[in-house]
């Protein structure tokens, strides 16, 4: 026995698109009620574990032997939920890895569980096994009525004492043989997605990052819930507060509806097309009373900074951590990770000043005393997000992230000389391009110092082809220049930058080489490599990124362009367009990406719990310094010579934004 291929289906009174996998699988009354598998790609069993059949020994065994491949279409389900369930009814069979401290929590070692929904990001194909099937065009399509047995099955009834009842299947035998039925047909559709990927297989370096993932997931990061639920427990007293206020000033019946307001507000004399951020900012310009406190009680109940906190206490399992927040590869294009549930890549930033004793008010519940200290509860809420993540007691976390990290990948890339040799000296890289830029010498708080927010915007704008767009998003609109002058940075970054530029054509033509010539090109270190329908894009780590189904296309400027098939904007399958510069952010970021992978395994030693797009958080012993940990970060890998990594760091009691 090599390789099982498995699908399982499960239940639960836990609702698993909110509480992610782990908390799931941690209620007491989950079990699993089908377990289907395959070995070595022949004939799927279906294991009736709801009506009293029991997985095989031999099946059972092998769950925790690293030296059989284990594999599911978002294998991570299977893995935590029969951990749990070997646990509880085959203890003999379960086996954890590492020790208590390693691991906080009990789950089988991942080494040797494969996914095929990771194989299919990393070619960049849709994330679900339904989509997976139809771009591949596979017999064996997922069946369409499994979302309703789901439901049925799975999902508790309502009852009068609120206990979590299910549906006996039993009583359904035509439904239970077509849940059987469909239960078979994902291991059916899974292995016949297997064989069509298997001569593209994934690197056995990317699933080794994968085990790293699944242990930092494993592992969790603990909540402060008492914190959490008071913050919860203000949001809605404050809330209810200023609703009644909002009521009292216009009359209207709910202050909540946009349209009841936007109707209000034309009354007043104030029109807009709705009431976002940027919208409500503009009238406040203008508005005066009633109108002007009317739009500052609804930005303040705008503030969604309740979410995250009930994200937080959805997930949390009972030993008070929040497990499964991360997704593996869930960037496609670049293999970047992505959030679930809290996620914590968006997180607002803190600017209080007290954060400590803000935190502690609020997490002792005196409402009274927030109340009069604080004008804006929902925005004091908002910033404290971070601070309900702690480490164990006894503990604390060390955060460290990479400084500047995509505009040093950027120059190293396109060898542009004098970016490098500013990181070299320790520059400040907006103040070093703004002199470039401009030719004066430019300081920060010093000479020329207001010309660095100008370097600031062009340095995030510019560095991947964009124009007067990419630098009113970034901020340009906020230091009130017209476009013209905008166009001149724009500009001038790029005259001051020309090795970059020749890098973002190089690539676009080195990409449509490859593709109209069906071969493998090269420049900058990167190779370009068509292979049976198929672009793909060698990173200097080795690790590929995939373009399917790769044609030239004329754009809306009448020139050519290289067009794919991916995911797009919609959330939908369909024929995207790209060009050099594109192309350049997509290598860049997916460097950085392969960057942060090798300092989880160089830090591997150490207790990672999350990481936030170049940051790693790490709950550390207290004696730990951070300075050791900044110095791994920056350790460079052989395939990134030349490259000048440097990361900073700080250690704190709950986590926040330096």
């Amino acid at each position: 026995m090599e390789c099982i291929t498995i699908d399982i289906e499960t239940r639960s009174d836990r609702d698993i698109m909110k509480c992610g996998v782990y908390a799931y699988a941690d209620s007491p009354y989950f079990d699993i009620l089908l377990f289907s598998y395959s070995v070595d790609g022949g004939t799927v069993q279906v294991i009736d574990i709801a009506n009293g059949e029991k997985i095989p020994d031999k099946i059972l065994r092998a769950f925790a032997d690293e030296s059989i491949i284990k594999q599911a279409f978002n294998v991570n389900f299977e893995r935590v939920c029969l951990s749990v369930y070997v646990q509880r009814n085959y203890p003999q069979y379960f086996r954890s890895y590492g020790s208590n401290e390693d691991t906080v929590g009990n789950y089988f070692n991942p080494a040797g569980w494969h996914c095929t929904m990771i194989h299919s990001r990393y070619l960049s194909l849709p994330s679900s096994l339904a989509e997976v099937g139809r771009v591949l065009k596979i017999q064996e399509q997922k069946m369409t009525e499994g979302k309703a047995l789901i439901k049925f099955f799975c999902v508790p009834c309502k009852t009068e004492d609120n206990e979590p009842e299910f549906h006996n299947p039993v009583l359904y035998p035509s439904k239970w043989e077509m849940f059987k039925a469909y239960n078979k047909r994902d291991v059916e559709a899974e292995m016949e997605i297997d064989r069509k990927l298997v001569k593209y297989p994934v690197p056995d370096f990317v699933w080794e990052e994968f085990y790293i993932d699944q242990k930092i997931n494993d592992r969790g990061i603990r909540i402060d819930l008492q914190l959490a639920q008071n913050a919860i427990a203000l949001d809605e007293h404050i809330k209810a507060e200023l609703s009644a206020e909002m009521c009292r000033l216009t009359g209207v019946e709910n202050p909540n509806s946009v349209y009841q307001l936007l109707k209000w507000l034309e009354e007043q004399g104030y029109s807009s097309a709705s009431l976002g951020k940027e919208e409500v900012a503009e009238l406040l310009k203008t508005a005066e009373e009633p109108v002007r406190s009317v739009l500052a009680l609804r930005q303040q109940l705008a503030k969604s900074s309740v979410k995250k906190y009930t994200a937080m206490t959805n997930m949390a399992c009972s030993d008070d951590r929040a497990r499964g927040t991360f997704s593996f590869y869930g960037a496609s294009r670049t293999g970047r990770f992505s959030g679930r549930n809290i996620q914590l890549q968006n997180l607002p930033q803190n600017h209080i000043s007290d954060l400590a004793g803000t935190r502690e008010i609020i997490r002792s519940g005196d409402f009274e005393l927030a109340e009069m200290l604080y004008d804006n509860i929902p925005d004091i809420l908002s910033q404290l997000i971070r601070t309900a993540l702690v480490p164990r007691d006894g503990y604390k976390f060390i955060v460290a992230d990479f400084s500047s990290i995509e505009a040093r990948v950027l120059a190293w890339l396109a060898g542009e000389t004098w970016r490098m040799q500013a990181f070299a000296r320790g520059d400040d890289i907006y103040c070093a391009s703004a002199s470039k830029m401009f030719g004066v010498p430019v300081v920060k708080h010093g000479i020329n110092g207001h010309l660095r927010q100008k370097g600031k915007v062009a340095e995030l704008a510019c560095g991947y082809g964009g124009s007067i767009g990419a630098m009113k998003a970034m901020g340009g609109s906020a230091m009130g220049l017209s476009d013209k002058e905008l166009k001149q940075i724009v500009t001038d970054w790029r005259a001051a930058s020309p090795n970059i530029v020749k890098l973002w054509y190089a690539v676009d033509d080195t990409a449509m080489t490859a593709v109209v010539q069906k071969t493998t090109a090269q420049t900058h270190g990167i190779k370009f490599i068509y292979q049976n329908g198929i672009l793909f894009i060698e990173l200097p780590s080795k690790r590929r990124l995939a373009y399917i189904r790769p044609q030239i296309d004329v754009n809306r400027f009448g020139g050519d362009s290289l067009t794919y098939e991916g995911v797009g904007t919609t959330k939908k399958w369909e024929r995207l367009e790209t060009y050099g510069s594109k192309i350049v952010e997509n290598i860049v970021q997916g460097i950085a990406r392969d960057l942060l992978c090798h300092s989880m395994k160089t830090l591997s030693h150490c207790f990672i719990v999350a990481h936030v797009h170049d940051e790693l958080i790490i709950e550390a012993d207290k004696r730990m310094f951070v300075e050791a940990v900044c110095e791994q970060m920056a350790w460079v890998p052989d395939w990134a010579a030349g490259l000048l990594l440097r990361a900073d760091g700080f250690d704190c009691e709950f986590y926040q934004k330096d």
